[in-house]
């Protein structure tokens, strides 16, 4: 699983804001970041297939709930850019649960350790000589992590001849960590799910399944994370619907 973030509020002196779009595998470290005066769901789906075209596929790609990852929440049945892209490649879009700490623990640390060895180290005169110093960075830190990334799972190949299609209708699985509310509900996709009236204030596992047209509802327990029952099923249809650009 690749864990992609943001870095924001940092400026050059005299120069533009920046933004940092960040990125690790969980098993082999993989790192990369990106710097730019600016980041949109279009930049972030051209970084991740420079990204992925350069060092393969995962199977799952894990976001906080940035509407640039996302996609718009004030519409409902909205599937954003990025996922749509995950979805083309077969790689499955996870969002972490709001306000949850541990899910985004390392590229969180990844984030901690960019910004104490590039940002904090060195006077950054321009974006360019910023692009410059983090490119050393990720270099030294893909050395020093050569044999775990090494020993890490396979990853997939880019296909060839691959085009992204945004109006294509979106098929695969979309996963969303959530916690359900007083009622045993959670929000997703902007509707209200009952999961478990016994299952309050709980973790879950929300996986949509867009070709069977249904949401299956997992306990997440932080304990036993690997344990994860199965506790309840809702019928759920993505509506055929032109992409908005």
């Amino acid at each position: 699983m690749d864990s992609f973030d943001t870095i924001e509020g940092l400026a050059i002196l005299g120069g533009p804001d920046l933004t940092i779009l960040t990125g690790i595998s969980l098993h082999g470290g993989l790192a990369a970041a990106w710097a730019a005066k600016s980041v949109s769901a279009k930049t972030v789906v051209a970084a991740l297939i420079e990204h992925w075209q350069s060092e393969g596929l995962p199977a799952f790609a894990q976001f906080d709930n940035d509407n640039r990852f996302q996609g718009p929440k004030h519409y409902a049945d909205s599937v954003g850019r990025v996922s749509r892209l995950c979805l083309s490649l077969g790689v499955t879009p996870v969002f972490a649960p709001p306000n949850e700490t541990g899910f985004q623990a390392a590229i969180e640390s990844f984030n901690n350790s960019w910004q104490a060895k590039v940002w904090r180290r060195f006077r950054h005169r321009s974006l360019r000589g910023l692009q410059s110093r983090s490119a050393r960075y990720l270099a030294a830190h893909r050395q020093r992590h050569a044999r775990r990334i090494e020993a890490a799972p396979r990853r997939r190949r880019f296909p060839k001849h691959w085009q992204l299609d945004l109006q294509q209708h979106p098929h695969g699985n979309i996963l969303f960590l959530r916690r359900t509310d007083d009622h045993g509900r959670i929000h997703v996709l902007g509707h209200t799910f009952l999961v478990d009236r016994f299952w309050l204030h709980r973790l879950v596992r929300a996986e949509v399944n867009l070709d069977a047209n249904h949401i299956r509802f997992y306990a997440l327990r932080r304990r036993d994370p690997t344990s994860q029952p199965l506790l309840g099923e809702a019928k759920y249809t993505l509506p055929k619907k032109p992409f908005k650009e």
